[in-house]
């Protein structure tokens, strides 16, 4: 608005003093000679500068006070009016009058004016205020170039974006949304926004089941500071982590894996780079697996931060059953303290907000979907435990252990997935998407090695009372219950597309999906947002 007001006050400005030069032409001369003040000559100089023109027409205007130039109130009426601007014009083009100067001679006294050379002044042209091109901004994220639009007539792919964009045509999504290309970082590992709204990247060199390439050995920021929905140039927050997986912003620090440890450093919303030195909170050796070494982490309405902690594939089943893959918590103990057990890779951990809960994706035993296996999506309680390596779930114990473990006091699933399918994160729509896919938590599904069968992301439905998930199941060959389809298109064909691998909602309503398998990350959001 104040822009606008400039502009318009530069225009009325600028038409007094058209108006006023055009009368001043007429005015001329006469007018000078009529007149023994200056009309407009602000400091007593004897001339009317373009600078003192501006000024009474804002005094006219009443943009300026009118002590700014006394001498434009000829008439000391406290106010400027269109004929002492029109007077002013005149003495700016023509000079101000010179009082008169008395002279003498022996018989009589003759008042006299000293003559002067008649001289034009040239006034210098105005400047014509122009305003400055405002960049047209899209009013829908899906609006911006590159967006591939996902509408009742087909896909709309919205022209620009950056020309190294994957092709995003393969996505299928629900009718109204869209998906945008953000940014590339080989084996994406883990999506965390900080509280200013930049995302950091968990990039990996070691080995995971995934295998995903071209790892950093770091952690990485993605800020959008032109808004323009790519990632400006990604810049390392960290580097020389092989083994990072897990991320955290909470309290003031930002919480990281680094191999078995959990480590934090000091953050305030915008660093780019460490504003501090990194102390570790915990090192984790309670059981330490060389494969399922990725520990992930969140904080819980109640500041309680619970780390998962990968078991193995072949571990023996036992009637002591120690804690080796599970969930713990950090409490100031050296090396956590357990909560949950008889995981086998809790890949990821989840707290959502509003009901103090939080939840674990478990990839189960491999191999093992003739034996009623399941991969599990399971709240984290102190004190369950969910069956690795003796039972598929509650009361289902595995048919090739012997002797047959007793699986009754094994805690019993609401949500599970076709091994394979590998469930490998999730995250928590909180409201600004529309139905029926608003208040649901979003799992991609990395799909089975080799073939991507089943990948995908799926979302299911949260009880709005409780905040716990609601049933749903792919394990009759496709999403039942509270689980829906929401994108696919990775599976199948030549898998030139990667695998989804990993999610983080953004403040603004947008879902970003990492892909471990080829880098890209994109973003997926309604067309309404």
């Amino acid at each position: 608005m104040t822009r606008r007001f400039t502009i318009a006050s530069q225009t009325l400005l600028l038409a007094a003093l058209v108006l006023a030069i055009a009368s001043a032409q007429t005015y001329g001369q006469s007018a000078a000679a009529a007149f023994d003040a200056c009309v407009g000559d602000c400091d007593g100089n004897g001339q009317v500068t373009v600078e003192e023109l501006v000024a009474g027409v804002n005094i006219a205007l009443d943009s300026l006070p009118l002590d700014t130039c006394p001498g434009f109130d000829s008439d000391d009426d406290g106010r400027v009016s269109i004929d002492e601007i029109v007077r002013a014009v005149g003495y700016a083009l023509n000079r101000c009058p010179v009082k008169a100067t008395p002279t003498f001679t022996a018989t009589e006294a003759v008042l006299t004016e000293t003559p002067t050379a008649t001289a034009t002044a040239t006034v210098p042209p105005l400047p014509t205020p122009t305003e400055t091109p405002i960049p047209t901004v899209p009013v829908h994220f899906c609006d911006l170039p590159g967006s591939v639009q996902t509408t009742a007539n087909g896909l709309v792919v919205i022209p620009g974006g950056p020309a190294s964009a994957p092709d995003l045509r393969f996505l299928h999504l629900p009718v109204g949304f869209c998906a945008h290309f953000f940014a590339n970082i080989g084996n994406t590992r883990q999506l965390r926004f900080a509280p200013g709204g930049e995302l950091f990247v968990a990039s990996p060199t070691a080995v995971t089941t995934g295998g995903g390439p071209r790892g950093l050995r770091s952690i990485m920021v993605l800020p959008d500071d032109d808004h323009d929905g790519v990632a400006d140039t990604p810049l390392t927050f960290m580097s020389g982590l092989p083994s990072t997986q897990g991320l955290l912003f909470t309290g003031g620090f930002l919480y990281y894996q680094r191999g078995t440890k959990i480590m934090r450093v000091p953050y305030a919303t915008g660093d780019r780079t460490p504003s501090g030195s990194s102390e570790q909170v915990a090192d984790i050796t309670i059981y330490s697996s060389q494969l399922h070494w990725p520990k992930t982490l969140d904080v819980a309405d109640d500041g309680t931060i619970y780390v998962g902690n990968g078991g193995e594939q072949g571990e023996t089943c036992t009637i002591m059953h120690p804690f080796r893959g599970g969930i713990l918590k950090l409490d100031g103990s050296p090396g956590g303290t357990p909560v949950a057990k008889g995981f086998r890779n809790p890949i990821s951990v989840r707290c959502s907000r509003g009901h103090n809960l939080c939840f674990a994706v478990e990839l189960a035993r491999d191999y093992s979907a003739t034996q009623d296996g399941r991969e599990k999506l399971v709240p984290i309680r102190p004190g369950d435990d969910w069956g690795h390596p003796c039972c598929a779930t509650k009361d289902v114990p595995y048919p090739d252990i012997a002797p047959v473990p007793n699986c009754s006091a094994v805690a019993s699933e609401n949500n599970s997935f076709v091994i394979g399918h590998t469930p490998f994160d999730l995250d928590f729509e909180t409201g600004q998407w529309p139905a029926p896919w608003n208040q649901r938590v979003y799992v991609p599904l990395h799909g089975a090695y080799g073939t991507w069968d089943g990948a995908r992301v799926v979302a299911i439905e949260l009880d709005p009372a409780t905040g716990q998930l609601l049933p749903g199941s792919d394990l009759g060959g496709e999403s039942s219950g509270s689980m829906l389809d929401f994108a696919t298109g990775w599976a199948g064909g030549p898998l030139l597309h990667g695998r989804p691998a990993v999610v983080a909602f953004a403040s603004d309503g947008r879902l970003f999906l990492g892909n471990d398998n080829n880098g890209d990350i994109i973003w997926i959001a309604p067309m309404g947002l």
